[in-house]
C-alpha cells in the first residue's frame, strides 16, 4: 500500500540536504519502499529581497561573530561528513531568495522530475556555491533536469505561481511549522529534523507488516 510522504525543504537549508541523503540512503536499501514522495516550500528567508545578499553579510547579521559561524556549522559539517556527503560552504558567495527555486521544484513536480530537481538544486548551492537565486543558473539547471528551459525562462521572468508558493509557505507556518525539514508520514504523523537512515529503514519496514 503505498503511502504519501510530504516533505517540506528549502533548497539552501543544510539539514534538509543532510536530511534527503539520510532519507535517500534508506531508499536505496529499501527500493520496494510505500513512499510517495512530494516535496513542499517552506522559506527560511521569506523577506529576502530578491537578488539575494552577500553571504558573509548575511551571516554576520543572523549569528553574530565569525566563532559564532562556526558554532553553528560544526555539527553540519560533521553530519555531512558521516553521510559522505560533499560540502563547501566556502564556495557560497551569495544568499538566495528561494522563492524561484521553489517555482522549479514546483514545476518539475508537474513532469514527475521533483527528486532529481531538489538534488540539484542541493547539489548547487552546497557543493558548487552557485547562486540558485539567479534566473539563468535555474534554468540551466531546469535544462539539465530535462525541463524545457525555454520554458522555464519565460515562466521565471513571469508571477507564474509566486503567489501559490507564497501561499503555501504561509499556510504551513500557521499550522506550526517553525523549522525544516518536516515530514508528513500517511498525512498524519509529522517528523522535524534530518532523521538518520534507520529510522526510516525501520519504517519502511513496519509499514511493510501492516499492508
Amino acid at each position: 500500500m503505498a503511502t504519501k510522504l510530504d516533505i517540506f525543504s528549502d533548497p539552501v537549508c543544510p539539514w534538509c540536504y543532510i536530511g534527503k541523503a539520510r532519507l535517500d540512503a534508506a531508499l536505496e536499501k529499501r527500493p520496494d519502499h510505500p513512499f510517495v514522495i512530494e516535496w513542499h516550500p517552506y522559506m527560511l528567508n521569506p523577506s529576502m529581497p530578491p537578488e539575494g545578499m552577500d553571504r558573509r553579510e548575511y551571516l554576520q547579521a543572523k549569528f553574530g561573530a565569525p566563532d559564532a559561524v562556526v558554532k553553528t556549522y560544526l555539527p553540519i559539517q560533521q553530519a555531512a561528513e558521516e553521510s559522505r556527503l560533499p560540502f563547501h560552504l566556502d564556495r557560497i558567495q551569495r544568499t538566495p531568495s528561494t522563492l524561484d527555486a521553489h517555482r522549479l521544484i514546483h514545476w518539475a513536480g508537474l513532469e514527475s522530475r521533483q527528486a532529481a530537481m531538489v538534488s540539484a538544486l542541493f547539489r548547487a548551492y552546497f557543493v558548487d556555491g552557485r547562486d540558485i537565486g539567479d534566473r539563468a543558473v535555474l534554468t540551466e539547471i531546469a535544462g539539465a533536469c530535462g525541463l524545457d528551459a525555454t520554458l522555464i525562462a519565460r515562466l521565471l521572468e513571469s508571477d507564474a505561481d509566486v503567489a501559490e508558493i507564497r501561499t503555501r509557505d504561509a499556510e504551513i507556518r500557521e499550522r506550526g511549522l517553525r523549522g525544516v525539514p518536516g515530514f508528513l508520514i500517511g498525512r498524519t504523523y509529522v517528523v522535524s529534523g534530518a532523521q538518520p537512515t534507520d529510522f526510516w529503514v525501520d519504517l519502511i519496514d513496519e509499514l511493510a507488516t501492516l499492508a
